[in-house]
């Protein structure tokens, strides 16, 4: 019988302004770097819609991550199967539909009617809250292959392949990298560890390099990094976005032109208010705003890893855990796209791109987190099972 000690203390102030203050940057960016496209699709009418529109899920992501705040975050153990159930129903109910209607466009959207959701984002979501619940579950028998650490690889791996074939490989890949890191930090072995991921490779570079697309801004970024010469015409044709993200940057240089004046947002730069708005921040605000937005992410990551010690609920640590790595590693990488460390991959950067699921559900997490925070939990277990995060 688990005893559970309560003692209420007051939320994360700290991480709730690090958020707010992340939300004030992205809105402000989001609106700077839309201002032209949004000039252009509605033939000089308003430069707002998608300031309009971000607003409008920003406004729901926050009700939801109030009421994330306000709600026990341990009542999510008695859901977690069924959100994980649903999630992989969302998937393939999405794909099937595409395919129904004969689309062709990337089945990565379903239309609820009232609202158009991205179920990737919702199964991030869901393994998130699953794997936590099921790490607490089954801690003791983690370090077992056949117990405990197969069934959550063959889920993940269900889950992964019903994304890939949206298809949308880079989603896969991130959620596959979150659900190995809560195994890990759970108490994985590393040699199980090691061998799943060993195989997760073989079988994932060949599906990466199936899609034509995917094998050309592969090859691109090889020839910008490893000098790999692939023509000079493709490499121009390939390369466009990175091309134009890095002039962005180099527009900015220390102190930026200043908000508002950007010249790549002017239908140079692709998607400059989603998967590039990081170039954009770059070119208005200089070096000193990109890294004042870098900072912002890794202080959230360093609150979520410091709410997820100082709780001893196993349930709660692999939540913050699992929340706290999905945004920084999606901050990450996007910023590794933006400045060509990485190959472009199509992934927005966490409450600042444009984006009504991601947004929502980024909110969402952060708002379990803070509920973690709220209150110090003493847990007896006859385990003494402890998470691994100081390596």
């Amino acid at each position: 019988m688990k005893h559970l000690d309560i003692i209420t203390k007051k939320y994360d102030q700290v991480l709730l302004v690090l958020i707010l203050v992340l939300c004030v940057v992205g809105t402000v960016m989001l609106y700077s770097s839309s201002s032209s496209l949004s000039l252009n699709e509605s033939s000089g009418v308003t430069d707002t819609i998608f300031l309009r529109s971000h607003l409008k899920r920003m406004i729901i992501g926050m009700f939801i991550m109030f009421f994330f705040i306000l709600m026990d975050y341990r009542k999510l153990k008695t859901i977690a199967p069924y959100l994980m159930m649903g999630s992989i129903a969302l998937l393939f109910l999405t794909k099937v539909i595409y395919v129904l209607k004969g689309i062709s466009f990337p089945a990565r959207w379903l239309n609820l009617g009232f609202i158009t959701v991205q179920t990737s984002d919702i199964a991030r979501f869901s393994l998130i809250v699953y794997l936590a619940f099921y790490i607490d579950k089954k801690r003791l028998k983690l370090k077992d292959f056949y117990s405990g650490f197969f069934p959550p690889i063959i889920l993940m791996a269900g889950i992964l392949v019903s994304i890939v074939i949206q298809p949308d490989f880079s989603t896969a890949a991130v959620i596959g990298l979150i659900g190995f890191a809560m195994l890990f930090i759970g108490g994985a072995k590393m040699s199980h560890m090691m061998a799943t991921g060993a195989v997760a490779t073989v079988v994932m570079v060949p599906v990466m390099l199936m899609r034509s697309y995917r094998m050309k801004r592969v090859i691109y970024w090889l020839g910008t990094v490893f000098g790999v010469n692939s023509g000079a015409v493709d490499r121009e044709v390939m390369g466009y976005q990175a091309q134009q993200s890095l002039i962005s940057l180099g527009n900015g240089g220390f102190w930026g032109l200043g908000l508002g004046n950007s010249m790549e947002k002017n239908l140079f730069l692709p998607t400059p208010h989603t998967d590039f708005i990081y170039a954009i921040i770059g070119e208005e605000l200089g070096l000193l705003g990109a890294i004042f937005v870098i900072t912002l992410f890794l202080l959230i990551f360093q609150r979520g890893i410091k709410i997820a010690k100082e709780t001893m609920d196993p349930f709660g640590v692999m939540l913050a855990v699992g929340i706290s790595f999905s945004i920084i590693i999606y901050a990450f990488i996007n910023v590794a796209v933006v400045t060509g460390i990485f190959p472009v991959t199509g992934l927005p950067m966490p409450l600042i791109s444009h984006g009504g699921s991601a947004l929502v559900m980024n909110l969402a997490c952060l708002g379990i987190l803070i509920n973690i925070s709220q209150a110090k939990r003493s847990v007896n277990h006859r385990s003494g099972w402890k998470p691994q995060l100081n390596g």
